[in-house]
């Protein structure tokens, strides 16, 4: 057997037109676009037809994008029904999963996977999990689910489902610059789940259910959760450097820092680090911002490492009313855009995804019978 790569790291498991990550140099690109130009030029709906046909549409191929996006919001009536039957208590990520996976049962085109049938769920999906994620949160707060509105594009729709209340353009174009950062990141962890899973054929219900079920560790979408919480149980800027130093001592895992890939600075970092120092100034507020840059700047100097995309997704969303146990949901909201793209790319040139594991356990056994076991 050859060496175990643990973790499959730095295994090339498929060529794909998708994505492209360059660790050294810190760069990230979706179909050959610079994701610095996409969020300072492009909105999400341009992004997920990009992901989805490997090109940036025209006006007119934008708009229809957009309209099919506002006509599928709307969820099957049955579904604010399964919301209301989970407890208060239930964790919005396993409501999710659970949800995702009903919602095949509603869509005629769930079983079926001609090119015309996979760009319909996708889109479909794109629409509906958003809107799932503000339906439970309404439920789960005791308040009316808010009907979606056609007039409004996928980042403003959300914020006005979540708070019922329309959103300002900042607070709806730092959304959609969000949506776009986490809308793809090549062969990640759930990504790469859902490949697996279309490997073998399964729908594209089944697909993105197993990438949302690995979404929700804390190792990979529920990081920005953990980060959130940790500036919550810090409290105030002048606590950082004594929690920091109590961490450091005790081997603490600081959330949000270091990445897989990357051995420099995340370029999405970048932008969610501006857009959390601007929102945080709008809401005459800084204190989760400047908690966060004394925490980069502690953790920089202690460890080398470098935040990445959770980090300053915490206190971002923190400031456009989300709540923490809200992070993950509203990061597939935006990784279904590429989770899709991938999932339909593995239809398209499928082999079953089926690695080796090197046994290491014991050998050559001699079974002994049920009597004479002690």
């Amino acid at each position: 057997m050859p060496d175990v790569s643990a973790g499959l790291e730095d295994v090339i498991a498929a060529a794909s037109s998708i994505c492209d990550v360059n660790g050294d140099e810190g760069t990230l690109s979706y179909r050959g676009y610079d994701i610095h130009d996409l969020a300072t030029f492009a909105t999400f709906e341009e992004v997920a037809y990009l992901l989805w046909y490997g090109n940036l549409p025209n006006a007119e191929q934008l708009r229809g994008l957009a309209d099919g996006l506002a006509a599928d919001r709307e969820l099957p009536p049955e579904i604010p029904a399964i919301l209301r039957s989970f407890p208060l208590y239930a964790m919005p990520m396993d409501v999710l999963r659970t949800v995702v996976s009903a919602l095949a049962s509603f869509d005629r085109n769930a079983c079926y996977y001609s090119r015309e049938a996979n760009f319909c769920k996708a889109m479909r999906l794109t629409a509906q999990i958003p809107a799932v994620v503000a339906a439970y949160q309404r439920i789960r707060t005791g308040q009316e689910v808010v009907p979606p509105d056609p007039n409004l594009h996928q980042a403003a729709n959300f914020l006005y489902t979540l708070r019922g209340e329309y959103p300002d353009e900042v607070a709806a174009r730092a959304f959609d610059i969000a949506l776009i950062l986490h809308a793809d990141h090549e062969l990640n962890a759930s990504t790469f789940a859902a490949r697996v899973s279309a490997a073998t054929q399964a729908d594209m219900y089944s697909a993105i259910t197993a990438a949302i079920g690995t979404l929700a560790g804390p190792l990979h979408g529920g990081a920005n959760q953990r980060v959130m919480e940790m500036l919550e149980e810090i409290g105030e800027v002048e606590n950082v450097e004594p929690y920091m130093k109590k961490a450091f001592a005790e081997r603490k895992r600081i959330m949000g820092f270091g990445h897989r890939v990357y051995n420099t600075e995340d370029p999405r970092a970048t932008h969610l680090r501006r857009m959390s120092r601007e929102l945080g100034e709008r809401a005459g507020n800084l204190k989760w911002y400047e908690m966060s840059r004394q925490i980069e700047e502690i953790v920089k100097r202690e460890k080398g490492l470098y935040p990445n995309v959770d980090f300053y997704s915490a206190s971002t969303y923190a400031y456009l009313g989300i709540p923490p146990d809200l992070f993950t949901p509203v990061f597939a909201c935006s990784r279904i855009a590429g989770w899709t793209a991938h999932v339909m790319e593995q239809y398209a040139n499928n082999r079953l995804i089926r690695p080796r594991a090197e046994y290491v356990g014991p050998r050559h056994l001699a079974f002994v019978p049920l009597a004479d076991r002690k």
